[in-house]
């Protein structure tokens, strides 16, 4: 029976796996948003002959994408992480099931 304390915990981190997946595609939108806005505000500064590096506005918007691309690397990795402990709980009930549910084919 521990095949199924074991399934319960794969299906939760199947579930935080899940939820970690919509938070890297909430992640990947701001970030595409953020250069977009990024590339406009270069060709605004460029018609005016300011150089962006000297923009408040565009530092700010380079700032929060390095953030979004180092939140980034992090869900890469908590994802990779529960993929691998997702994988190990798989592999240990079926292990499990195996030991615990035989058949006995020889008759007494």
């Amino acid at each position: 029976m521990t095949f199924l304390a074991l399934d319960a915990q794969k299906n939760l981190f199947t579930l935080q796996k899940s939820q970690l997946q919509f938070e890297q595609t909430l992640v990947m939108s701001r970030a595409n948003a953020i250069t977009k806005q990024m590339g406009y505000r270069t060709e605004e500064l460029d018609d005016q002959g300011i150089d962006p590096d000297d923009d408040p506005t565009y530092i700010q918007l380079k700032q929060e994408e390095s953030y979004l691309e180092t939140r980034q690397d992090t869900l890469d990795s908590q994802i990779s992480l529960m993929e691998n402990e997702i994988s190990s709980l798989k592999n240990l009930v079926n292990n499990n099931i195996k030991s615990s549910c035989t058949l006995n084919l020889i008759g007494s």
